[in-house]
C-alpha cells in the first residue's frame, strides 16, 4: 500500500473502473474521489445521484453487469407499477436501487448535506475510500439539440442521454448553477494535499468539465498541474461506451488523444494514451503534455495492476 494521498477527477463508469484499479495500490484511507453531479435529477421526488452511484455500486462489487448501472440482483416491480399508471418510466428505477435514492432523498430533506449522505452511503457498502461530491448546490448539466423536430431545445442530462439513447447530435452543453456553486466540504483540501491527481478516463465534456465547471476547482487543480495525470477516454479516435466521441466532434473539437491533450493540457502535466495512439504520441507532446503510451483497456486482463501503477508513478513505457 502506499501512503501518499491521491485525488481522482471522476465522472461515471470510467472514474468507477479507473478508481478500482487503483484501490488495490493505494490505501484507501488515502484515496478520495470528487465526483461529477452535473447528471444528478430529482425524478418521482427522490434526488438521484447516478455517477456517485455508479462509483459506489462499482467499487462495492454490486455493480448489475447486465445494465452497467443500478446494482446487480434487480426486480423492476416499482418501475412496472409507475409505468401502469402513466408515470415517468424512462429512466429505469430497479427495487435493490430505489433504497438508495430513498434514503439519499430522507436525509436530504432532514438537513444533511450531499457530501455527508454520501460519506454514509459509501460506509454502508465498505468502501473505505472517501467519495464526495463536487459540490452540494444544484448543478445540472444541459444539453442543447441540434437536430430534429427539437433542434435547439435545452434539455437536461438524462433526457438526452437516457431517454434519447444519446442518439441525437448536440449543439452546446452548459453546467447550469456551477457559477454560483461552492466546493463541497473536503473537495479543495484534498486536491490540495494529494501527491497524485488524477483526471479519470471519463466523458471530457459531460463528466469532468461539470467537476472543473464549480468555482476554485480546476484552480486548484491547474495550481497541482505537475502532480496531474489523466488518462485518455478516446482510444483509436473512439470511446469505449457512451457518446464521448461523438460530442467531442460535434462541439468542435478533435475526437482523438490529440484532442484530449489540447483539453487537458492547462491542468495536467502527462497524459496515459493506449498503445494503439502510439503513433500520436508526438502530436500529444506538442501540447505541453507528456505522453506515456501503455495498455489503458481496463476490461482487458492484466491492464488494471499495470495501468494503476503507471498512473501513481506518472511513468512508463514511452
Amino acid at each position: 500500500m502506499s501512503a501518499p494521498p491521491v485525488c481522482v477527477i471522476a465522472g461515471g463508469v470510467g472514474a468507477a473502473r479507473m478508481l478500482r484499479a487503483l484501490l488495490p495500490a493505494v490505501d484507501p484511507s488515502k484515496l478520495t474521489a470528487v465526483a461529477n453531479v452535473g447528471d444528478d435529477l430529482v425524478l418521482h421526488g427522490l434526488h438521484i445521484s447516478p455517477d456517485l452511484d455508479t462509483i459506489t455500486y462499482t467499487l462495492a462489487g454490486e455493480i448489475n453487469p447486465e445494465t452497467g448501472w443500478g446494482l446487480r440482483g434487480e426486480t423492476w416491480q416499482a418501475m412496472e407499477t409507475v409505468g401502469r399508471y402513466g408515470g415517468i418510466d424512462w429512466f429505469n428505477l430497479g427495487d435493490r436501487d430505489l433504497g438508495t435514492h430513498l434514503y439519499r432523498t430522507q436525509r436530504l430533506t432532514e438537513g444533511a448535506g450531499l457530501a455527508t449522505v454520501t460519506a454514509e452511503i459509501a460506509r454502508a457498502w465498505d468502501l473505505g475510500l472517501t467519495l464526495l461530491p463536487v459540490t452540494e448546490d444544484p448543478v445540472r448539466t444541459r444539453i442543447t439539440l441540434a437536430e430534429g423536430p427539437d433542434a435547439g431545445r435545452e434539455v437536461g442530462f438524462q433526457e438526452y442521454f437516457v431517454q434519447r439513447r444519446h442518439g441525437v447530435a448536440v449543439a452546446a452543453v452548459r453546467v447550469d448553477g456551477a457559477e454560483a456553486a461552492t466546493p463541497a466540504p473536503g473537495v479543495l483540501e484534498a486536491i490540495g494535499s494529494a501527491e497524485r491527481i488524477v483526471i479519470a478516463p471519463s466523458n471530457p465534456l459531460v463528466s469532468i468539465a461539470p467537476v472543473l465547471a464549480v468555482p476554485g476547482v480546476a484552480e486548484a487543480v491547474t495550481a497541482r498541474r505537475d502532480r496531474v495525470v489523466a488518462v485518455s477516454p478516446i482510444i483509436a479516435g473512439a470511446a469505449l461506451k457512451g457518446p464521448a466521441d461523438r460530442l467531442l466532434t460535434e462541439l468542435g473539437h478533435e475526437a482523438s488523444v490529440v484532442g484530449v491533450a489540447r483539453l487537458w493540457a492547462p491542468l495536467a502535466s502527462t497524459l496515459v494514451i493506449d498503445e494503439a495512439d502510439a503513433a500520436l504520441a508526438d502530436a500529444v507532446a506538442a501540447e505541453g503534455v507528456t505522453p506515456i503510451v501503455t495498455r489503458t483497456i481496463l476490461a482487458e486482463p492484466g491492464v488494471a495492476e499495470s495501468l494503476a501503477r503507471i498512473v501513481l508513478d506518472g511513468a512508463g513505457p514511452r
